[in-house]
């Protein structure tokens, strides 16, 4: 049985379609990611085989593909809609299932090829907040105007239809009729299906039942991490204490630039009497002196560095938040995009950490959300959570996909 994982974005979009294909393949099944190129060293890692989908992601965030520094939405879109569905189209052929995630124009070419090949399509989604319930508001979408007088969250998802529709509504239907596909309306829920599988852990990100759609829950597809850390890191983690990690991940900061990041960040963990530990990232964090107290990391497993910080700051993707929760780490959350305000949310209200008050951290700013962090209720409670958080989601995920297709021989969410 063969089975197709496609997802265009950054590295928390790419990670769990790994941990999802690593036990996909432990239980006899054939798989293949597909996803940007930058990430072909993750897959080879992993031992799974990369088709490239489009432009390196970090390359189209950060303006830096030749020609596209001016596209716009309209022009992106229908270039990764097509470009998804090339690749998806050259590898899923006679598979059991494609399942899907990540940016919505390659979902939408990922899902035109999967019908176009009479194959089996599951929507993913990671985090709770991007599915229509009548319990939540859906995130606002740039460019969005939301009149005062509409509050209930079942129109705010209609008029969030609506919007998705004045988006993409037409890049959508006129990429399927170049494919021989006929138009569809409500490209939104025909890109999310009526049964979708949402990979976020019950207890950080549950679901509510709704009657809008019938979504299967199935805990974070978290990638077993084995790595050991770097030596250097080990030396400076054992010359002191607990040091505070600050990382944003594939995340361009907003409103600084990186060395006005970086010392704000390093002055607010001092102010609180902590080392620190910056994770470079996109934001390109770096050192501001030569004291001790602070070390600069690149990509490291985290789920090893994480048991043994004080805290995490970070930008609140859901992988980060889930890794962070799970090691028991008390967490700042600087959000900056998407899903990130609702998770900044979630810890707030589980009293595992705090969401910070927008997305330039000052070293004013910073240090109050850590003194929040740094309260002995708020590790407390971090610990107690940790041990509550599930790490079989890929595993169940796994199981439920290839049941479902050996019964029936169809996906749950072709519809």
């Amino acid at each position: 049985m063969r089975i197709v994982l496609e997802t265009y974005g950054s590295r928390g979009d790419v990670e769990p379609m790994v941990g999802l294909a690593v036990r996909l393949r432990a239980l006899g099944a054939e798989v293949r990611v597909c996803a940007p190129p930058d990430f072909a060293q993750l897959l080879d890692e992993a031992d799974v085989p990369l088709t490239p989908v489009a432009w390196p992601i970090r390359a189209l965030a950060t303006g830096a593909i030749p020609g596209k520094e001016k596209a716009g939405l309209a022009d992106i879109s229908a270039e990764l809609t097509a470009m998804a569905y090339e690749a998806v189209a050259g590898v899923a052929e006679g598979c059991a299932a494609v399942v899907a995630t990540g940016s919505f124009p390659a979902l939408a070419g990922t899902r035109s090829t999967a019908e176009k090949l009479g194959v089996p399509y599951v929507f993913t989604s990671f985090s709770p907040c991007y599915l229509p319930s009548s319990h939540q508001p859906p995130l606002r979408r740039p460019g969005q105007v939301i009149p005062p007088e509409v509050t209930g969250n079942r129109e705010l998802w209609d008029l969030h239809a609506e919007h998705m529709e004045t988006l993409f509504g037409e890049t959508v239907n006129a990429h399927r009729a170049s494919v021989g596909l006929p138009p569809v309306s409500g490209v939104r829920d025909h890109v999310f299906t009526g049964h979708p599988f949402l990979a976020a852990d019950p207890v950080l990100g549950p679901w509510q039942e709704t009657p809008e759609l019938d979504v299967t829950q199935t805990g974070a597809w978290i990638r077993p991490d084995e790595r050991p850390l770097p030596a250097g890191l080990e030396a400076f983690l054992a010359a002191g204490a607990e040091p505070v990690y600050v990382g944003f991940g594939s995340m361009p900061m907003r409103g600084a630039s990186a060395p006005e990041i970086s010392r704000a960040v390093i002055e607010a963990v001092r102010t609180q009497g902590r080392r620190v530990l910056l994770g470079s990232g996109w934001a390109d964090l770096g050192s501001i002196d030569d004291r001790d107290d602070c070390f600069v990391v690149g990509e490291v497993n985290q789920q090893a560095l994480f048991r043994r910080v004080a805290a995490v700051v970070h930008h609140g993707g859901a992988g980060t938040t889930t890794t962070a929760a799970r090691a028991g780490a008390p967490q700042v959350i600087v959000p900056q995009v998407a899903d990130q305000p609702y998770w900044a949310g979630r810890v707030s209200e589980l009293g595992i950490g705090t969401g910070h008050d927008g997305p330039t951290p000052t070293a004013e700013s910073l240090s109050a959300a850590l003194k929040i962090a740094l309260a002995p209720e708020t590790r407390a409670r971090a610990a107690a959570v940790a041990g509550t958080v599930r790490t079989d989601g890929a595993d169940q995920a796994a199981k439920l996909l290839l049941d479902m297709v050996g019964r029936s021989g169809s996906a749950p969410s072709e519809s």
